[in-house]
């Protein structure tokens, strides 16, 4: 077998610091524990023959798998969805690091890439609105898929960025021109910055609040802590719909 590389010779191809340190395009757990771990993982798995667009439909079933398991009923489900949740980011990390290393680029792995994040969220939406239902009403299952449909909106947006410019003939928007012209949108996102609040429309982040709701609903003997939690995400999801669109139109991004 071959020798795994130096994790520091691994770590200048696999980890190029301007993807590292991009506000839009590495998240925060990532950066804070994450890349060390998949570097690990990386490591052992450059001396394979598994390609990253494998590692890729991981990630994949990783995240809807975390949204399945909620249908586990108790804390089991709960923990075993958050734990998902958490190898969907190792995957999400490890498969662009293989990539870099092994020179595999593909438009059809930008694509999975893509398409897993779009599936993981909705699929934990969906999952804790029938969580929600039981022994309820039903109406929960479509709070979550109210839920899955805000979060797939809120990506499609973002997405939509690159569509309408590379349409257009323009190059991918950069950082500098998500920035609102208009001062009262910008000042509005730098307050919901400061709260962070937009997280929870994100399945790591969620699958955590929702394993905290778990925990209180074993402790109350009833289901209204996730319940609430996700009444609470879905309006925050909308919230962020409309205020994400607004954000766009307002900046230089389709200028």
């Amino acid at each position: 077998m071959v020798a795994a590389p130096a994790l520091a010779e691994l770590r200048e191809v696999c980890q190029p610091q301007a993807k590292i340190q991009s506000r839009n395009g590495e998240h925060w757990a990532g950066r804070l524990y994450m890349r060390r771990i998949s570097l690990r993982t990386t490591r052992q798995l450059v001396r394979t023959s598994v390609s990253p667009n494998t590692l890729t439909w991981v990630m994949v079933v990783c995240g809807v798998g975390g949204g399945a398991a909620l249908l586990i009923p108790g804390l089991t489900g709960a923990v075993l969805a958050a734990v998902l949740f958490q190898l969907f980011l190792l995957f999400d990390c490890v498969d662009g690091e293989v990539a870099r290393w092994k020179r595999q680029f593909s438009m059809a792995g930008v694509y999975v890439d893509r398409l897993g994040a779009y599936l993981a969220d909705a699929a934990l939406m969906i999952g804790a609105g029938v969580r929600a239902a039981r022994g309820g009403s039903e109406l929960w299952v479509s709070v979550g898929l109210a839920a899955a449909l805000g979060v797939v909106l809120l990506k499609a947006s973002t997405d939509l960025v690159d569509v309408a410019r590379a349409r257009s003939g323009q190059l991918p928007a950069t950082e500098e021109s998500t920035q609102p012209r208009s001062q009262g949108i910008a000042t509005a996102r730098k307050v919901a910055s400061l709260f962070k609040i937009h997280r929870v429309t994100n399945g790591i982040e969620a699958s955590l609040v929702l394993l905290a709701a778990a925990v209180a609903d074993a402790g109350l003997g009833h289901l209204d802590a996730t319940r609430w939690v996700l009444a609470g995400i879905t309006v925050i999801t909308w919230g962020m719909v409309v205020a994400h669109l607004a954000s766009i139109l307002s900046s230089s991004r389709l200028r």
